[in-house]
Parts: structure tokens; C-alpha cells; sequence
């Protein structure tokens, strides 16, 4: 029997407000190099990502720490919870209080100088981009690059709502925040690997359904930075130097790779890379084949070529945006 690759462990989070999170954290066999924290996103759970952590621990010795968001996976503890996420105030003290608790861990396990990155995907990567923006400068010191997988800047051209749709939702969400609304995602525009498209109807905690607050929330972080009302500044990570990395297939149907493009053209960061996926879609963690290796790669490297001194500046060479 060959030897492991990878640990894994699950333990819950009690906020301060008395919810608790699931979490789950992947581990390499050999001491970490690198920590990384990640956002899931819509409808979706941190045991959804296939390979792109296990691979991560083996190849490239890097610690992830993730959680089920409020609402969903196994965060969720009754009917009434699915999607029950807050607004984004919410949503970004959960995300406060999850980095400082992995903060705490790093420390006790005499890993407090290990660099640590933060990532999101779709919904999760908008969250990531709205908490670099917005978030307290005492974590955001602490945190060595930032990157987005499929980030949620705009939703593909196809599937825009009108404004006066997203007028009508966000009064509805005032009146109504906790009202539960199914918002079905299409599986088989997700991912070209067919296997991942069926493991995704099956999955029952994929449900697909969100609260009239939260889904006028992740509408509205979206049209934020789309319209640069929030804004990801240099100057703001660890160093006092932010680290950004973007990857976007160019073949997402559910969300808008052209507008983060351009919005990612917009961004004031030296240390900035806009990685373009070629015919890929919006899980990009589970294409088929070698695709999800090559990703899992591009991610590990990427973050590793920025974990060496601060006064290497980049890491890996690289300062310059690839658009």
C-alpha cells in the first residue's frame, strides 16, 4: 500500500453569534510551505472540489483550510437555514471570524510565519474581492496574495436580469429577508466532465437555494465591483503589498468572463495576473482530464513563487497583468 498523500480533518466553528460551521482542513504529509483559506461558492460545499486541495497537500505542500458558508453544506442544520446567509455584513464576519480562528490554529501548531493566502470561487471569489476591499487591515496585513477562481463580477451576458428585476428583488429582500427562493443553477453549464454534472444533481447539498437577503447580497457585491463602487487597491496585503491572481474560462456560461476581464484591467495592483482558460467553464477545479491538474498547478505555483521573503517582492518573477 502506498503511503498517504494527504490528511484530512473535520471538526465545527461556534461563532460568536452561536451558528456553527463545518470545516475541513487538508493537510500535506510533510510540513506545510504555504495556508490557504478558501470561499466555496453558490450552491455549493467545501467537499465539492475534487482534486484541486488533495493536490495541493501532495504536490505542493500547501495546508487549506475551508468551510461550509452559512447556509450551506453542512453549516445548514435545519429546512429553514438553506441560504439563510445574511447580508454581506454577515458574510464578511463570518469570513473575519473563520481566517482569525486558522490565524489561531497556524499558532498552535507553531506555524504562525507560514505565508497564508486567501481564495473564493464564483460567489466566494466576489466575497474574496469585496473582504480585500472592504476588510479589517489588521487580517488583510496578515495575508500574503488573494486569489479568484471564476470570481462573480457579472453574470454571463445570456443570463443578465433586467434592472427593474433586480429593483423589484432587492425591495423584496428588505421585506422579506428570510423568504427562500430556489435560484437553479444549470448543471450541465458548470462543468464539461459529465461525471462532475451528475455528482452535482445528486448532491443534495447543492440546493440550489438561497434567501431573498442573500441572493440581493451576492447580486449587489457583484454590480459593486462591476461598477467600481468597491475597489481592490494596492497596498493592502502582507508587506503592504496586495498579491491578486484571477482565473477565468473562456468558455463560463454563468458568469461574465469579458466584464471580469475588463474590471481586472481596471484594478490599481502591480502583482497581478489574469489567467485566461481557454474554452473552459465555471469549475475550472474539476474540467476533465489534465485540465484540472493543470489548474490545481497554476494555483500551487502561483502561490508558491510569492511565499519567499517580502523583500523578493513578486516571488517568481512576475508583476504584470496577463489579460
Amino acid at each position: 500500500m502506498s503511503p498517504p498523500t494527504h490528511t484530512t480533518t473535520t471538526s465545527n466553528l461556534t461563532l460568536t453569534d452561536g451558528h456553527t460551521l463545518y470545516t475541513k482542513t487538508w493537510s500535506p504529509t510533510t510540513p506545510h510551505t504555504a495556508t490557504l483559506i478558501f470561499i466555496h461558492g453558490f450552491s455549493d460545499h467545501c467537499n465539492f472540489y475534487g482534486i484541486l486541495f488533495p493536490t495541493l497537500a501532495a504536490q505542493h505542500a500547501i495546508k487549506t483550510y475551508s468551510f461550509d458558508q452559512r447556509g450551506w453544506g453542512r453549516s445548514v442544520h435545519a429546512p429553514k437555514e438553506k441560504g439563510l446567509t445574511g447580508g454581506t455584513a454577515r458574510v464578511m464576519s463570518d469570513m473575519t471570524e473563520f481566517i482569525r480562528h486558522v490565524f489561531a490554529q497556524e499558532e498552535v501548531d507553531g506555524r504562525k510565519d507560514v505565508p497564508v493566502f486567501l481564495m473564493g470561487h464564483s460567489m466566494g471569489g466576489a466575497e474574496v474581492l469585496c473582504y480585500l476591499a472592504t476588510g479589517p487591515r489588521e487580517v488583510l496585513s496578515r495575508i500574503r496574495g488573494f486569489l479568484c477562481e471564476s470570481p462573480f463580477v457579472a453574470l454571463h451576458e445570456s443570463s443578465r436580469p433586467s434592472r427593474l428585476t433586480v429593483a423589484l428583488g432587492r425591495l423584496a429582500g428588505r421585506v422579506l429577508p428570510s423568504r427562500q427562493m430556489v435560484n437553479q443553477l444549470e448543471p450541465g453549464k458548470l462543468c464539461r466532465d459529465e461525471e462532475v454534472v451528475r455528482a452535482y444533481e445528486a448532491d443534495e447539498l447543492c440546493h440550489d437555494t438561497g434567501t431573498l437577503e442573500g441572493l440581493a447580497g451576492m447580486l449587489d457585491r457583484a454590480s459593486d465591483l462591476e461598477n467600481d463602487k468597491v475597489v481592490v487597491r494596492d497596498g493592502v496585503g502582507e508587506g503592504g503589498k496586495t498579491r491578486l491572481w484571477v482565473g477565468f474560462g473562456t468558455g463560463d456560461q454563468i458568469l461574465s468572463e469579458r466584464v471580469c476581464r475588463e474590471w481586472f484591467g481596471r484594478v490599481e495592483v502591480e502583482d497581478k495576473e489574469f489567467r485566461v482558460y481557454e474554452g473552459w467553464y465555471h469549475k475550472l477545479h474539476a474540467e476533465p482530464g489534465e485540465d484540472k491538474v493543470t489548474f490545481a498547478g497554476d494555483v500551487g505555483r502561483w502561490m508558491l513563487g510569492r511565499c519567499g521573503s517580502l523583500e523578493e517582492g513578486a516571488g517568481g518573477g512576475s508583476a504584470k497583468a496577463k489579460l
